[in-house]
């Protein structure tokens, strides 16, 4: 299970308050004027106000990610740190996950991050291809949306680096979701293999999503485990804030993606 960084702060928050508010309200009456106050007290005067903003931003404005692995590829690489606004999708208190503000929903295109519908304690990271009420059908490569194929265009042959060198080779293409214009991977000799593999038709549900990675053959995703729950969304992925592969020839950091927005 993963560390619920969300979980810890409330704890600290709800820790450091509460041993302030006892030293405010009992123990500073009784303590005299020249007798020194425990060192508890004075760190948790000192943290609470900074653990409460960082929890307020953290919860509703935005959040950082790491990329662990190449189901986004190109667009997001192995060792890419994204920031991701969490009040795209509506406002949610920390830990219960509760929506308190319906702010906006996401739309065919929309890089997001949600929990995983089978392990809500681990975060996904994937395309929205499909909104409630979209009939979807990916075939020969080319995924379909209400029966209309969404045109690709190749741009040529692609060459990972560092961590994404086993994609090298594969067809590097532009493909058009609607509006929304963004670079996918395929591989002609190879087939996405899960349990379950969903490539149409199937219609979005209500309050569901259908999502997919850019690296279509190397993505376990919805044709994979099926819908995303509305409440299991967190956020919209934003801009790339760092890079860092270890896998990198030379320095690992590639500075030309920092600031990157993610489309």
């Amino acid at each position: 299970m993963s560390l619920n960084i969300g979980l810890i702060l409330v704890i600290t928050l709800v820790v450091m308050g509460a041993i302030w508010l006892m030293d405010v309200l009992i123990y500073s009456k009784k303590r005299g004027e020249n007798v020194k106050e425990h060192v508890l007290i004075d760190i948790s005067r000192s943290i609470f106000p900074v653990i409460l903003v960082v929890l307020i931003l953290r919860s509703f404005v935005f959040e950082p990610f790491k990329i662990p692995s190449g189901s986004m590829m190109p667009t997001l690489l192995v060792g890419d740190f994204i920031v991701v606004n969490k009040y795209a999708y509506g406002l949610r208190l920390p830990v219960t996950h509760t929506k308190i503000l319906d702010v906006g929903k996401p739309q065919r295109g929309d890089v997001a991050v949600f929990r995983f519908p089978e392990d809500k304690s681990i975060d996904f990271i994937k395309r929205v291809v499909g909104v409630p009420g979209d009939v979807l059908e990916y075939k020969r490569k080319v995924l379909y949306v209400n029966g209309k194929p969404q045109q690709q265009q190749k741009i040529g042959i692609y060459e990972g680096v560092g961590a994404g060198k086993v994609e090298t080779g594969d067809d590097h293409l532009n493909e058009r979701l609607g509006d929304v214009e963004h670079q996918i991977l395929v591989n002609p000799g190879r087939e996405l293999r899960c349990p379950y593999l969903a490539t149409g038709p199937v219609t979005v549900p209500e309050g569901h999503y259908f999502a997919m990675g850019d690296n279509r053959d190397n993505s376990r995703d919805s044709r994979c485990w099926g819908f995303v729950p509305e409440e299991n969304l967190v956020g919209r992925a934003t801009m790339i804030w760092m890079n860092l592969d270890w896998k990198r020839d030379g320095f690992p950091i590639d500075w030309g993606r920092i600031g990157d927005p993610i489309k």
